[in-house]
């Protein structure tokens, strides 16, 4: 059976964790190219309930000193190795996009329908990375439920952090891993 290039595509789609990531990362074209195809998802009511915010530079920094320093705050005892695991978290990827759900409480459409499609951003973000030739890797970890994170990012009530999509140049080839059998996980209903 031939596969299609489309779904080979996806076949062959993995994660490169962040710390495998480095410059170069995608310029401003690049990532607007990337962020054209993430915004093809469905999207109940057409309320585009997501946005982006980009961290580069010595924005990614300041933001490890944040989570470093909030991480003291949680955790007295942190280990000096926790905090430093911390203020090194967006250090490798030159890049890194927060997926935010907007979402629109009381609307027709469920809340959940909204969050769902702010996650099919973050999946489609990876997509486009790969396919422009980048690594990149979803990751989410307790800074994306923190209050104090979301409020530092400039959140407000109705948003939520839904993931961190790190994006870069892979230093190697990503790991493989076994991957479940559809067949296994596919049942019939019948009445």
């Amino acid at each position: 059976m031939h596969t299609p290039s489309s779904l080979q595509a996806l076949d062959q789609r993995r994660s490169v964790p962040s710390v495998l990531l480095a410059e170069p990362g995608p310029d401003d074209a690049t990532l607007l190219r990337m962020l054209a195809s993430a915004v093809r998802v469905p999207d109940h009511g057409r309320l585009v309930p997501f946005r982006f915010l980009r961290i580069q530079g010595a924005a990614r920094h300041a933001l490890g000193e944040f989570l470093a320093a909030r991480t003291a705050q949680l955790q007295p005892e942190a280990s000096r190795a926790l905090l430093d695991k911390e203020r090194q978290r967006f250090a490798h990827a030159p890049v890194a996009i927060a997926v935010i759900a907007r979402l629109q409480p009381g609307h027709k459409v469920p809340e959940q329908e909204q969050l769902l499609t702010a996650g099919c951003v973050c999946f489609a973000l990876l997509q486009a990375a790969q396919a422009l030739g980048f690594g990149a890797q979803w990751l989410t970890a307790w800074m994306a439920y923190d209050q104090e994170v979301a409020r530092m990012l400039g959140l407000d009530g109705h948003e939520r952090i839904v993931g961190f999509v790190h994006i870069g140049t892979a230093q190697r080839p990503a790991p493989e891993r076994e991957r479940p059998d559809p067949q296994a996980l596919l049942q019939d209903w019948a009445p």
